[in-house]
């Protein structure tokens, strides 16, 4: 009987967990100095999240596609755009990249909005259902992904995946 006690104990606390993880918004280190970032935070605005990672050759693409919703969206304050590098931060991991390496990748493909850390990708990619790097994901003005996470990214493509994204924000705002 014990056993069963012990077992319900710690599965309830095990919901409730799972339950106040998933409530929480997605709290992210800036690069910019700037503390910590909620990205759901940002109510009555659309965000675009930028979720890639330096060590991924798509990256370099994305970065152009952020950088034209950027310029698309300047001076809106309704809608916020971050770029989201998933690259690890343990040295022993193959997908290690430090602080000042993210810093560089920024500078060579001149991305123009401020760059967020989620080491190893596991809380932006599991709380908003990505499954591929690069992604796109949009959140509502509630804090709520608006869409289906925007993949695919090609560079041999022609496709602009920034103007199918901008016609999605558009459509919210």
């Amino acid at each position: 009987m014990n056993t069963i006690k012990t077992f319900l104990a710690i599965f309830g606390l095990v919901f409730v967990f799972s339950f106040a993880v998933s409530a929480q918004g997605v709290s992210l280190v800036s690069l910019d100095g700037g503390g910590r970032v909620d990205v759901q935070s940002h109510k009555g605005k659309v965000v675009i999240l930028a979720i890639g990672a330096s060590w991924l050759p798509l990256s370099n693409q994305m970065a152009v596609f952020t950088n034209k919703l950027a310029k698309k969206y300047a001076g809106k304050d309704d809608v916020v755009i971050y770029f989201v590098m998933t690259d690890s931060v343990s040295a022993k991991s193959k997908n290690y990249a430090s602080n000042d390496d993210l810093r560089e990748f920024a500078t060579r493909t001149k991305l123009n909005v401020p760059i967020l850390r989620d080491s190893d990708g596991l809380l932006t990619l599991k709380k908003f259902g990505v499954d591929q790097l690069p992604s796109f994901v949009i959140l509502g003005k509630d804090g709520k992904p608006a869409t289906e996470a925007f993949g695919g990214i090609n560079t041999d493509s022609k496709i602009d995946i920034s103007v199918s994204i901008a016609q999605q924000v558009d459509k919210i705002l």
